[in-house]
C-alpha cells in the first residue's frame, strides 16, 4: 500500500464532460491521510481470500455475470441475443460466469492470476476487505489519489491522453465497439503492475477495470455504489470515463468482466 497524506484534495471539476455523471463541481476538501493498494486486487490475491474462507461470490450464487461480446462466439451470442443489456447490447448475462471462469464455464484464470479479479460485486469487495483487516476507499479518497497529489489534471499522469506518444492506461483503441485494435497491447484486461499512473506510485487508476468505492451514488439511490476509474473497454466515443473526475455507478450485487476493486485502510 502507499500512503495519501492528509492534506486539500481537488475532487470533481469545472471542466464536465458527462452531465448526467454530476462531475462538478470543483471542491476542494481536507481528506485525512490514508493507504492506498497500489495495484488493483489481482486473480492471485482474490484466490487467496476463497481458498481461506471458502467465500461465493454474488455471481456465482446468481449463477451468472455479464460478459463483453469480444469475448464471446457467434453461435453462443446467437444463443444468448435474448439475454443482453437492452441499453447496451454489447453485454451478455453469461451463466456461469464469474471470477474464476470469467468468459463462461469453458474459460479459466490460469493464465492471468497477475490480472485483476472481475465479475465482483460491491459486497464481494467489501467481504475481502474486511478479510485483509482493510476497507474500500470512500470516492473522495479515491479521486484525491487519482491526481497524485496535484490538481486540474484530467488524468492520473497529466492533461495529455499520449504524452509523447506513450500509452498510460489500457484502455479502448479503436471503434467501439466491434474493433478493438489493442495498440496499448490489450483486448481484455492487463496485469495489475503495468501501467504505474501518478506520483503516489499508483497503477492502474485510470482503465483496466472499473474501481468500487465505499460511496453511494445518491441519497434516493442508496443501492447504487460509485465506482471510479473507467476500463479497458472506455473510448471517447462512448464511456470518457477514465479522467479523475469521472464517475459512474451499479447496484451493489452488480458484476462485470470489466469491474474489480482495490482496498484502503485508514492511517493512524
Amino acid at each position: 500500500m502507499v500512503l495519501i497524506p492528509n492534506g486539500t484534495y481537488q475532487v470533481g471539476t469545472d471542466d464536465v464532460a458527462i452531465e448526467a455523471d454530476k462531475e462538478g463541481p470543483k471542491r476542494l476538501l481536507e481528506v485525512s491521510s490514508f493507504y492506498l493498494d497500489k495495484f488493483q486486487v489481482s486473480n492471485r490475491d482474490f484466490n487467496n481470500f476463497v481458498s481461506s474462507t471458502k467465500y461465493k461470490t454474488e455471481a456465482e450464487t446468481f449463477g451468472d455475470s455479464f460478459v463483453f461480446t469480444l469475448f464471446l462466439n457467434n453461435t453462443f451470442k446467437e444463443q444468448l441475443k435474448d439475454y443482453r443489456v437492452a441499453q447496451a447490447p454489447w453485454w451478455y448475462k453469461v451463466t456461469s460466469a464469474s471470477w474464476q471462469h470469467p468468459y463462461g464455464p469453458d474459460s479459466d484464470i490460469l493464465d492471468v492470476m497477475d490480472h485483476p479479479v472481475i465479475h465482483v460485486s460491491w459486497n464481494d469487495a467489501k467481504a475481502y476487505c474486511a478479510w485483509k483487516g482493510l476497507r474500500l476507499p470512500t470516492e473522495s479518497e479515491w479521486e484525491a489519489a487519482c491526481r497524485g497529489g496535484h490538481k486540474d489534471t484530467k488524468y492520473p499522469w497529466g492533461d495529455k491522453l499520449f504524452p509523447n506518444r506513450k500509452h498510460m492506461a489500457n484502455i479502448w483503441q479503436g471503434t467501439f465497439p466491434h474493433y478493438n485494435s489493442a495498440k496499448d497491447g490489450f483486448i481484455g484486461t492487463n496485469p495489475v503492475d503495468m501501467f504505474k499512473q501518478n506520483d503516489f506510485g499508483l497503477y492502474n487508476m485510470a482503465g483496466n477495470v472499473w474501481e468500487w468505492t465505499d460511496s453511494t451514488w445518491s441519497e434516493d439511490m442508496p443501492q447504487e455504489k460509485v465506482k471510479k476509474g473507467g476500463s479497458y473497454l472506455c473510448h471517447l466515443s462512448y464511456c470518457y470515463r477514465y479522467r479523475c473526475s469521472a464517475r459512474s455507478h451499479n447496484t451493489a450485487d452488480s458484476s462485470a468482466g470489466n469491474l474489480g476493486f482495490r482496498c484502503a485502510k485508514t492511517a493512524s
